[in-house]
């Protein structure tokens, strides 16, 4: 990874793009003072020490006290650690103290990036109360392994139409595989479908990149056609032997 990829992924971590360049400086040559560091990084002298204050408060720096004061990185386990922590601790808040949400059923709400699309699927998963239907990739199926292991082993019943040759590439623990049945199709690899207790659809494509789109409904009339085309896609492989127990 390169420092210019480092500097972004540190400035997730609350830190502008000029203190995480100043904090890689500290992290790479250790104990400076401000115009140390202002030398190095080119930076002027008051941004430098408005930056390393900046860090101090955010607690990706600290002080070396001596003749003249220098700033020292905190390590990046415990800085990355802490603002974790902080995180959890506003979303507790948050979660505690936010007046109630009127769910929207009436309209579609579309998702852009694979990223938000992935993490959709995964929060649909987790509010899933009695069963899901799931038609994927093999790809994708897998990399939801976990979160289906987790349903299944509740009891709730996990419908998956995926294309994998054999179910047992997908490694469920037999236990598992009580609560969950497969079948076999053919199907383009970029295309997914998601059903949570007939109430909630999410259909699009996943391709890994930021221009893959999907659409969201709690829509009743939209929901109850997308049940039935599934249940005639199941209908159809049943005939053709497509059903692995």
């Amino acid at each position: 990874m390169t420092e210019e990829e480092l500097i972004e992924k540190l400035m997730k971590f609350g830190l502008t793009r000029q203190e995480s360049g100043i904090y890689m400086c500290l992290y790479q040559n250790g104990a400076l003072t401000g115009y140390e560091a202002a030398k190095i990084t080119g930076i002027s002298r008051s941004n430098v020490y408005g930056a390393m204050n900046s860090l101090l408060e955010k607690g990706a720096a600290c002080i070396l006290e001596g003749a003249a004061n220098k700033y020292v990185a905190a390590s990046p386990e415990e800085f990355t650690a802490n603002y974790m922590k902080y995180l959890e601790t506003c979303r507790r808040d948050i979660l505690k103290n936010i007046p109630k949400q009127m769910e929207v059923t009436d309209g579609y709400i579309t998702i852009e990036g694979y990223r938000h699309i992935m993490d959709k699927i995964e929060n649909m998963l987790d509010r899933a109360e009695m069963r899901a239907y799931l038609s994927a990739s093999c790809d994708v199926i897998a990399g939801f392994h976990d979160k289906i292991s987790q349903l299944a082993g509740q009891k709730k019943k996990m419908v998956i139409i995926t294309d994998c040759d054999d179910q047992k590439d997908l490694n469920f623990a037999p236990d598992c595989e009580k609560n969950i049945i497969f079948y076999t199709s053919e199907k383009k690899a970029a295309q997914f479908r998601l059903i949570i207790d007939s109430k909630y659809v999410l259909t699009g494509t996943l391709t890994g990149e930021k221009s893959d789109t999907a659409l969201y409904s709690a829509q009743p009339n939209f929901v109850d056609v997308f049940k039935e085309a599934l249940h005639n896609e199941i209908k159809l492989i049943e005939i053709t032997g497509g059903k692995k127990e």
